[in-house]
C-alpha cells in the first residue's frame, strides 16, 4: 500500500509539469508594436494593457510590446498588421489616413479646443464611427490612444509667428492636412516616418518637426533642436488597432477581453500623457530648448485653418468636420 501511494505521488508529481506546459503551450502570444521610445507613456500603457489582457483571459492571452520601432516604421507595421503577421499596432491617426482617409478629420488644425474635447470626440458615437473605417482594410479599431497638441522645434531660429517658418524644412507626417498646412505656412514639409526622424535633423536634412512636448522630450529631440514654440496648432490622436485576421481567430469571450482591455487602458494612457505636460516642458528647457511659450497663433490660424478645412469638405462633406466642432467637451 506505501508502494502503491509513493507511485501515486510519483505519477502525480511527473503529470503536473506536464499539465502546466499543456496550458502554457495553449496560450496565445499577442505581438504589439509601436514606434514611440520606452520612456512614452505609450510603452508604459501597452504594458498595462498586457497585463490586463493577461488577467482577464486567465492568462490564456499574453502580449509581447515592441517599442522604439524595433519591429519598423509606422508605415511598416500597419502594414504587417493588415497582413497578419503582425497583431497589435499603435501608431499615430496620420499614418491610417492612407488607407481611411476620413479619419484626416482629426487632423484639421485648429479644431480642438482642449483634451475635454478631444475625449468627448473620441470617446463617443463620432470616434467609433471613424475608427470603424478601419475594418474593410484589414484592421480591427481597439481605440484612440494620446499622442497630444502639436508644438513646433526647429535648428535655425524661433518661432514667434507664422512668418518665422517660411522657408523651413518641417518634417511632418504624410497627412494631407499636415503637409498643406506647412506648405500654406511657407515651410517646406517633408514627410517621414518617425523613426527616421531623429537622424534626419541630427544631419539637417529637416530644420525642424511638430510634436506634442511629451514626445519631444522623450524622444530627446533637444539634442538635435535649439528652438521650441508651443503652437498647439493641432491635435493628433494614436490608433490602437488590431490585425483582423487575429482578431477574427480568437474565441468571442477572448475578443470581448481584447476590446474591454483596450477601454480601460486608453483613458490611462490619456492621462498619462496629460499629467505629463508640464513636466516635459521643464524638461525641455532645463536641456537648454529656448521657448516661445506665447506665439502668435492667431496668426497661423488665420492662413491655415479654413484652407485646410475647405479641403476636406470638398472630398468629404462639411457634416463630420462640423460634429467635432460643435462636440461638448
Amino acid at each position: 500500500m506505501f508502494t502503491l501511494h509513493r507511485r501515486a505521488l510519483l505519477g502525480a508529481s511527473l503529470a503536473a509539469p506536464f499539465l502546466a506546459g499543456r496550458a502554457l503551450a495553449q496560450a496565445t502570444r499577442l505581438r504589439f508594436a509601436h514606434p514611440h521610445p520606452d520612456s512614452d507613456s505609450w510603452n508604459a500603457a501597452a504594458k498595462l494593457f498586457a497585463d490586463q489582457l493577461r488577467d482577464r483571459t486567465n492568462g490564456a492571452l499574453t502580449v509581447q510590446v515592441f517599442g522604439n520601432g524595433a519591429l519598423g516604421s509606422d508605415p511598416t507595421i500597419i502594414s504587417a498588421a493588415r497582413g497578419g503577421t503582425l497583431d497589435i499596432v499603435l501608431t499615430g491617426n496620420p499614418f491610417f489616413t492612407g488607407l481611411a482617409p476620413k479619419l484626416n478629420a482629426l487632423d484639421l488644425p485648429f479644431l480642438f479646443r482642449d483634451r475635454r474635447h478631444v475625449a468627448a470626440v473620441l470617446d463617443g458615437e463620432i470616434g467609433r464611427t471613424l475608427i470603424g473605417e478601419l475594418e474593410p482594410h484589414g484592421l480591427v479599431g481597439l481605440g484612440f490612444w494620446d499622442i497630444g497638441f502639436r508644438n513646433i522645434t526647429n535648428s535655425r531660429r524661433p518661432v514667434n509667428e507664422a512668418a518665422d517658418l517660411r522657408g523651413l524644412k518641417i518634417r511632418t507626417t504624410p497627412n494631407p492636412a499636415h503637409i498643406k498646412a506647412f506648405q500654406l505656412l511657407g515651410a517646406n514639409p517633408l514627410p517621414m516616418p518617425f523613426t527616421e526622424l531623429f537622424t534626419a535633423m541630427e544631419t539637417r536634412a529637416v530644420d525642424g518637426q511638430e510634436n506634442p512636448t511629451t514626445l519631444i522630450r522623450n524622444a530627446r529631440f533637444y539634442e538635435v533642436q535649439r528652438h521650441l514654440s508651443l503652437t498647439r496648432h493641432a491635435y493628433t490622436a494614436g490608433i490602437l488597432a488590431m490585425s483582423k485576421r487575429r482578431y477574427e481567430s480568437l474565441s468571442p469571450a477572448h475578443r470581448e477581453a481584447v476590446m474591454a482591455a483596450a477601454a480601460a487602458i486608453g483613458p490611462q494612457q490619456r492621462q498619462m500623457n496629460e499629467e505629463a505636460d508640464a513636466e516635459a516642458l521643464a524638461d525641455l528647457k532645463k536641456h537648454g530648448m529656448v521657448t516661445v511659450e506665447a506665439p502668435n497663433r492667431d496668426s497661423l490660424a488665420a492662413l491655415v485653418a479654413e484652407p485646410v478645412r475647405h479641403d476636406y469638405v470638398e472630398r468629404f462633406g462639411s457634416a463630420l468636420p462640423d460634429a467635432i466642432a460643435g462636440s461638448a467637451g
